[in-house]
């Protein structure tokens, strides 16, 4: 088995940014001015599966819509994080694992671009990118999903851990 399998059984939480992980990273204007993203319904359904399954799912995003945060609370995901500096990410996350007590080593966070590389150079958690992030992040995570960010790369990771937990499809 190899280290990142044995991360995959290890898994308790699940941490995702938004832009470029549950969304495809394109922003849609509205003439009102308003933004708009789509998600990809198969990497709902993941999440949704996972909160079953009794795992943890936060989200850490620069982002702050009041549409992502109700679709993400009509999901049940209590954890949301969202609208702090981008450069300050690593420090919503540290607050998050210091205030709910988390082991590193049993945490997957996924992330895409230059502000999610303070967590994903941690060592002890379970880095992990879509297949399109940047090269900088994909050279420091230890699994590159073959999915692209907000058509599947979710589903794919929240697949692997429960399928190596047992614990998909029940």
């Amino acid at each position: 088995m190899t280290a990142t399998e044995e991360q995959f059984r290890q898994t308790k939480t699940f941490i995702f940014d938004i832009d470029g992980v549950l969304t495809d990273g394109g922003v849609s204007l509205l003439a009102s001015g308003e933004r708009y993203r789509t998600v990809f319904i198969r990497d709902t359904y993941a999440i949704e599966q996972a909160l079953k399954g009794g795992f943890r799912v936060a989200i850490i995003s620069a982002a702050n819509a009041d549409g992502l945060r109700s679709w993400l609370t009509s999901m049940n995901v209590k954890d949301i994080f969202m609208g702090g500096p981008s450069d300050q990410k690593v420090n919503a996350f540290l607050g998050y694992i210091a205030r709910d007590g988390l082991n590193e080593s049993e945490i997957l966070y996924m992330g895409d671009d230059m502000p999610d590389l303070p967590i994903l150079s941690r060592s002890a958690i379970l880095s992990t990118c879509p297949a399109d992030a940047v090269d900088e992040v994909q050279a420091v995570c230890r699994y590159i999903s073959p999915k692209v960010g907000g058509r599947g790369a979710v589903r794919d990771v929240i697949e692997q851990v429960m399928k190596a937990q047992g614990k998909w499809g029940l």
